[in-house]
């Protein structure tokens, strides 16, 4: 899942900090709970303006779980910010996104050289590249056990 924002207007900090600070927290609350779902992310920065989250969950469903669990921050923060964006208080000073993606197992390849996990590698460990296939070919064939 890609999820972040986008500042619109810098100097509305009082708008598009707590959007930031919210995100933190959420991860917080994460890290805190693993049996929520949440593997492994990613923070990032796109441009001065833009930050964003990648986020590994272990499937779809503990990612819903956790975005509409009652208990949870995103809860809250959520229906903080809905309401909020329907007031008008929030509107042009901060962009808020999420693109979220199912990928099957054989559909994708993360090869890593030289370097610590990262990425997929961290939210589901590392197989080296021989126990795969030489070529792309082979290792995106392969399945793991039953």
């Amino acid at each position: 899942m890609l999820i972040g924002m986008r500042v619109n207007r810098f100097w509305a900090v009082h708008q598009w900090a707590p959007v930031m600070l919210a995100m933190l927290r959420m991860l917080a609350e994460l890290k805190k709970d693993p049996s929520r779902g949440l593997l492994s992310r990613v923070l990032l920065t796109a441009s001065p303006r833009t930050y964003y989250v990648v986020q590994y969950w272990e499937s779809k469903e503990k990612l819903y779980a956790y975005a509409s669990a009652p208990d949870a921050f995103h809860h809250r923060v959520g229906a903080r910010l809905n309401r909020r964006e329907r007031e008008g208080k929030v509107r042009g000073h901060v962009g808020i996104r999420h693109e979220a993606y199912v990928v099957p197992e054989g559909s994708y390849e993360a090869v890593y050289g030289d370097m610590p996990a990262f990425g997929l590698a961290a939210a589901h460990g590392q197989i080296p590249l021989e126990r795969r296939g030489r070529y792309a070919k082979h290792r995106y064939a392969y399945r793991s056990a039953p």
